[in-house]
């Protein structure tokens, strides 16, 4: 696909300099898509291609992603995320957006549309809920203090590692091949070009800061969680792979919780990376529901 790709724009949250692609289409309903952890805004290309006719279409990349800024203490706090999503909607003046979001970004998409109900007009979310009730239960069990001991160790190491470095763009590319084995060489080669950074020696590292992989110990309970997704009014499209490792919340029960306006579809032959594992398939379904 040959793409007329968005313009590249920022804005100010937390005074952190944050990056979104837009796709134009001004005076159309407004989309955001927001991308999953350690990604880019650039991973919706083929989704935003697809739906720009039809809407606004807007693309961020969340901090510590992409070529939004990296947050200086290295804390990458859930509230943070959910923060600078709702900075984006109000400084763009957004009315009944819809959005699409993936994995980390499908969570965040959902605390804020628990939180600003009335702000959003239609949600997909893909593998967004987070980890599965069994993950959540063996992570409570161990004692807070085990938990951020564990936590302040596993900073201080990041602290002392430097970012990977490829000597080659082939040398990343077969990184990304061998990270997601769905992807086909296209996908591939579009999403690594657009994650990477040429470093001075003419090396390349990933775009995101790998704090990103120490995740905060402290984090509302779940029982306040499903307050939020109790709180979602419009209607919800919880899109999942029937061969991810994400827990599927029906089958876990958690589809429960959320009221009658939401409901589960489970994609074949698709991995956690849905939208592009099977984009026909997942293009269909979206529209549909968007049609609705």
């Amino acid at each position: 696909m040959n793409f007329r790709g968005p313009t590249s724009n920022r804005f100010v949250s937390q005074r952190l300099q944050l990056h979104y692609s837009d796709w134009g289409n001004e005076g159309a309903p407004p989309m955001i898509l927001v991308h999953g952890g350690r990604d880019h805004s650039r991973s919706w290309d083929w989704v935003a291609e697809r739906l720009r006719k039809d809407y606004h279409v807007i693309a961020p990349d969340l901090r510590g992603h992409g070529d939004s800024a990296w947050s200086p203490d290295g804390n990458y706090s859930m509230e943070f995320f959910v923060y600078d999503l709702a900075e984006l909607i109000r400084q763009l003046d957004l009315k009944d957006v819809v959005i699409i979001a993936h994995s980390l970004g499908g969570n965040v998409a959902i605390r804020y549309t628990g939180l600003f109900p009335e702000t959003v007009k239609k949600l997909v979310a893909i593998e967004g809920l987070g980890p599965s009730p069994a993950m959540l239960a063996e992570r409570e069990s161990k004692p807070m203090t085990e938990r951020l001991r564990s936590w302040i160790i596993d900073k201080q190491q990041a602290a002392r590692r430097h970012p990977r470095r490829y000597a080659s763009f082939a040398e990343a590319l077969a990184r990304m091949q061998a990270e997601n084995t769905f992807l086909h060489d296209g996908q591939a080669e579009h999403l690594t070009r657009h994650g990477l950074s040429r470093n001075e020696d003419g090396s390349y590292s990933w775009k995101f800061d790998n704090y990103l992989n120490i995740w905060p110990q402290v984090d509302i309970k779940p029982d306040e969680q499903h307050d939020l997704w109790r709180a979602i009014t419009c209607p919800t499209l919880l899109v999942y792979g029937d061969k991810s490792w994400a827990s599927n919340p029906m089958d876990d029960r958690r589809i429960n919780v959320f009221g009658g306006n939401a409901r589960v579809e489970t994609l074949k032959g698709a991995g956690h990376w849905v939208h592009h594992d099977v984009y026909d398939a997942f293009m269909a379904s979206v529209e549909a529901f968007l049609g609705e």
